[in-house]
């Protein structure tokens, strides 16, 4: 055992994409962050992060798998900092056009819906958020960070006030939510350069603030 005051974050780790790559961005920003799917972790940690790539249902499907799905509703009940990434944040939704019969998190009552056809999809590239609305996270970020996308879907919530932050691709994409504790990005903060890393410094902020100044954490 050691003593540290690095905030305690569990990246969860359900099998899917490069979830390695926000694990580390979270350690650069100053983070004890753990990929794991162990429950007692998950349960203690200070915050607790969903990363994601690929389509809807067969993340859904692997978190499921995983046993994760209870653990993921009660980090995001709890009240402590919970961030969402990418698919990650999509799973969050109630539900996805990419795959109408899979169910989602149900944590954002809303439905994921494809971006226009107008313009090529996937969205891969940089591009400049629209801040609807200040949040703590954003704080040092500017009213217009540039951030990198790879998507072709948004999320669409009933309750518009979720809606954090959009940009513009063949309209308007809604790009980042909050409600209560969770915030969530359609962008890869951990592919964003100095306005991600910030981003992310400001949720690993937010995790030392939420938990004790200094834990004991195992060092294995």
């Amino acid at each position: 055992m050691s003593d540290t005051a690095e905030p305690l974050i569990a990246v969860l780790d359900y099998g899917i994409g490069n979830l390695r790559s926000a694990q580390k961005a979270l350690q650069r920003c100053g983070a004890d962050a753990r990929l794991t799917a162990d429950h007692g972790l998950i349960a203690d940690a200070d915050a607790v992060v969903l990363p994601g790539v690929g389509a809807f249902g067969a993340c859904m499907d692997a978190l499921r798998a995983a046993d994760l799905e209870r653990p993921t509703l009660d980090a995001a009940a709890s009240g402590r900092p919970f961030l969402g990434i990418c698919v990650g944040m999509q799973m969050l939704f109630t539900g996805s056009d990419e795959n109408p019969t899979a169910r989602g998190l149900g944590i954002v009552d809303g439905q994921i819906q494809w971006i226009s056809a107008h313009v090529p999809r996937p969205q891969m590239q940089w591009n400049q958020l629209r801040v609807r609305t200040f949040d703590p996270l954003f704080a040092g970020l500017g009213d217009a960070p540039w951030v990198y996308f790879v998507h072709s879907l948004h999320g669409v919530p009933r309750d518009p006030t979720a809606i954090a932050a959009t940009c513009e691709y063949g309209g308007t994409v809604n790009a980042a939510f909050r409600q209560g504790n969770v915030f969530a990005t359609q962008f890869h903060p951990e592919k964003s350069s100095s306005a991600g890393l910030a981003l992310l410094g400001n949720f690993v902020a937010s995790a030392t603030s939420a938990g004790a100044p200094v834990r004991q954490i195992a060092t294995t």
